[in-house]
């Protein structure tokens, strides 16, 4: 792939296969001297990031597949752009202006990451310009059981050792919109091997404990003396097969962690190290949450490349609101006026440790 793009900078596009409707689907490709994300329209998915080493050879760092097919197979949201709405909403309904509105359930009764058919599964449009590939889709009124017709828009551009995703979304009616994307990443050697060696720091004092659903409870508890402490260095596997209650609902890690900054600011919320790769990655937003997911229930899946993978192979860090946001008023509002603009930004900054 590295020899279809010549010299570094460029921006590029081919063909990613075609869908069983004869849509056809595109993969955007975009690099720097240290970096290379592949975008597809199918999802808006992020199917390959690839980080420059030392030595010149370029590395993947998270999890994806090899075809198209796969892609559409695939129920862990693997590299997929989620919504309408990300996360969890309890049993598949909230209520907006006296009104009940009730939409897809995919999670038992609870909704997950936009329903039967979400963002992750629709084709998008790409707009390419000279610096970044922007992503288009619109998600008619109704759809999923969502009111308004919404225009989603993920701009992607790749700046030095820098990925920058910038969200934009406007609506015809009151709707609740949550975007965020769902990478795996593993930043080790081999991505079939679990990420429990890697270090994690997370900036935040509160997280929002849930159910045996995984819906949050509505509680903001502090992480102190908690296995959920991650504001100095801890490695993933070091606590998670604990007694706790919260790791035993989740079988691990799958939680919001609250970001304590300015709301809209574009702050540091984590950081993960490898190290025996010493690959760093740095997670930068300006949303008020971040869901921290360990891969608990990814399949073992043995893919045409060597990018096969398996429980616990690699962890997600979901910038987002909280989850169950419109069924939770003390949680920030999730609820995106008709006319008005959503916005939001994540950075996944990448490097390599000097010795």
């Amino acid at each position: 792939m590295i020899s279809k793009l010549d010299p570094l900078g460029e921006i590029a596009s081919r063909p990613h296969g075609i869908l069983a409707d004869r849509s056809s689907i595109v993969l955007c490709i975009l690099r720097s001297a240290l970096l290379e994300a592949s975008i597809s329209t199918y999802g808006a998915r992020i199917v390959d990031l690839r980080m420059r080493g030392e030595d010149g050879a370029w590395n993947s760092i998270i999890l994806g597949f090899a075809s198209l097919q796969e892609y559409v197979d695939d129920r862990a949201y693997l590299g997929a752009t989620v919504g309408r709405y990300a996360n969890r909403i309890a049993y598949g309904r909230f209520t907006m202006d006296s009104h009940e509105y009730r939409v897809s359930q995919n999670d038992g009764v609870n909704s997950l990451h936009g329903g039967q058919h979400g963002f992750d599964q629709r084709v998008w449009t790409a707009h390419l310009d000279a610096q970044s590939v922007t992503m288009e889709y619109t998600s008619a009124a109704g759809e999923e059981g969502y009111p308004g017709s919404l225009t989603a828009m993920v701009r992607y551009s790749v700046v030095g050792n820098e990925l920058r995703l910038t969200y934009e979304a406007s609506s015809t009616h009151d709707t609740p919109v949550n975007l965020t994307n769902h990478m795996y990443f593993n930043l080790g050697e081999n991505p079939r091997e679990d990420v429990l060696n890697h270090v994690v720091i997370l900036r935040s004092s509160h997280f929002t404990p849930i159910d045996s659903a995984l819906i949050p409870t509505g509680e903001l508890r502090a992480v102190d003396g908690t296995p959920f402490d991650f504001r100095e260095p801890h490695a993933i596997g070091e606590r998670i097969d604990g007694e706790d209650p919260q790791l035993k609902a989740a079988g691990g890690y799958d939680h919001n962690w609250v970001l304590p900054k300015p709301f809209g600011s574009v702050e540091l919320a984590a950081q993960v190290y490898e190290p025996r790769s010493r690959r760093v990655l740095e997670v930068l937003t300006s949303e008020p949450g971040l869901q921290f997911y360990t891969g608990n229930q990814l399949p073992r899946v043995t893919g045409a490349d060597r990018r096969g993978h398996g429980y616990r192979c690699g962890f997600c860090l979901e910038t987002q609101h909280f989850p169950n946001s419109p069924n939770q008023p003390n949680f920030p509002s999730t609820i995106l006026k008709a006319g008005d603009i959503y916005r939001a930004q994540t950075i996944y900054r990448l490097r390599t440790q000097t010795r």
